[in-house]
């Protein structure tokens, strides 16, 4: 079969269509990647056929990134200023990923590509979507928290504050899909259902792509839901190996506290890591900091031998080796987090990642401490006191032993097979 992956988004959204694709090529399918062109060096070596997607992604902006993840405007932002102004040269691209130079049995389609619905119907390709976190699903059963209004999680139980919440999200973002409806008017289209809400979830098969530990089904989830467990990769265009001064590193002592921002929170750093540095000096403990590409995030003065600084490591192969992770809360370093069998303290910034640190300080692996928190002594206390407490890494480790026995990657790849021998819609054709 020819599959078309398609998604828009950080290494987070991108890693496990990856890892999905790799396991159909395996079975002798021909996955196609359509996907910003920034992304390229990191599919083709694996011998991945890539086509690229608009918008593409500028991984120095550090201003967008800024503006995305701010708390109250961030989802707003990257929707109207990045995502909406190139709609329809987004649906161009995935339509020619779609059917040239034939035409895709399968698509798979991630909840930021709002043109991949609409090609879909055009077509009459039969497409799967994928969602990273329960987050994705606004339930009102297992209301997430709101980035902007964070205080509501703390009445998420009161009778029907579940169904106020998601009443409130769909309020305020009212507006926000109307460049969608355009390109559906442009089209000879209806409508529609909401694509922010709505829209975005297949109707014959939605892959949950975590684990149970993160979150399980609820009622008003969309049909044909599949919660398949967490789907890794993190190799650096098939590089899975651990810089050679970090290898060095955990190989001379204890295990380190280890600091990270992820693939996008690490664009808006600002001074975590030298705050960090300085937490790590006032706990006395070794420490590893990834600081990514913008030499801006590297503390300033002199380190101690007993802190490393890296720009990148393949977290499967550096967090089995940690004591404690402090990160962002992204799906994608939780999941690794919980398959290396690690307590978190999570600083989260916006979108899934409060509701991702909740998650994670219910299940009791995790603690959070706010952004505006984020100073050396809030940070010593805190690490400080989980270290201590042996109870964070005994319900880590079960976790871990709970993650190792979903296989993700496998529960998605089938239901994928599947759902392409139900054959094709009738589609409209091409307008």
């Amino acid at each position: 079969m020819r599959i078309v992956l398609s998604n828009i988004g950080t290494y987070g959204d991108i890693n496990p269509l990856i890892a999905i694709a790799l396991e159909l090529k395996r079975r002798g399918h021909t996955p196609v990647m359509a996907l910003p062109n920034v992304y390229r060096p990191k599919i083709e070596p694996l011998s991945l056929t890539f086509h690229a997607l608009r918008p593409d992604i500028d991984p120095t902006n550090t201003l967008l990134v800024e503006m995305v993840y701010d708390v109250k405007k961030g989802t707003e932002t990257g929707l109207r200023e990045f995502l909406y102004p190139v709609l329809r040269q987004t649906y161009d691209d995935l339509l020619d990923a779609a059917t040239k130079p034939a035409r895709a049995d399968l698509m798979l389609l991630g909840e930021l590509n709002y043109a991949g619905p609409i090609v879909a119907e055009v077509t009459g390709i039969k497409w799967a979507s994928y969602v990273l976190a329960p987050f994705s699903f606004f339930s009102a059963y297992d209301p997430p928290v709101l980035p902007p209004y964070p205080r509501l999680a703390r009445a998420d139980k009161a009778p029907g504050m579940g169904r106020a919440m998601r009443r409130l999200a769909r309020f305020v973002t009212r507006q926000w899909p109307e460049p969608v409806y355009e390109l559906r008017r442009e089209l000879g289209l209806p409508r529609g259902k909401n694509p922010i809400f709505d829209a975005k979830h297949s109707p014959d098969l939605v892959l949950a792509l975590f684990s149970r530990l993160l979150g399980t089904e609820q009622k008003d989830w969309p049909e044909h839901t599949l919660i398949t467990g967490f789907c890794f990769y993190d190799a650096d265009a098939g590089n899975a190996a651990l810089p050679e001064n970090l290898e060095r590193f955990l190989d001379a002592g204890e295990a380190p506290v280890v600091f990270t921002l992820g693939s996008a929170a690490v664009l808006a750093a600002g001074d975590f890591y030298e705050q960090s540095a300085k937490a790590a000096k006032k706990l006395g403990v070794r420490a590893v900091l990834l600081i990514g590409m913008d030499a801006r995030n590297r503390p300033k003065g002199e380190l101690s031998d007993s802190i490393c600084v890296a720009e990148y490591a393949p977290y499967s192969g550096l967090f089995p080796r940690a004591s404690l992770v402090v990160h962002q809360g992204g799906v994608g370093t939780t999941a690794q987090c919980l398959r290396a069998g690690r307590p978190m303290l999570i600083m989260p910034y916006s979108h899934d990642q409060p509701d991702n640190a909740r998650r994670m300080r219910r299940l009791g692996v995790a603690r959070v401490i706010q952004r505006s928190s984020y100073k050396p002594w809030r940070v010593v206390r805190k690490v400080r006191a989980m270290l201590a407490e042996p109870e964070f890494e005994t319900r880590a480790r079960a976790a871990a032993d709970e993650v190792a026995h979903e296989n993700g990657v496998k529960t998605a790849c089938d239901a994928l097979e599947r759902l392409a021998e139900q054959g094709q819609g009738p589609g409209i054709g091409k307008p």
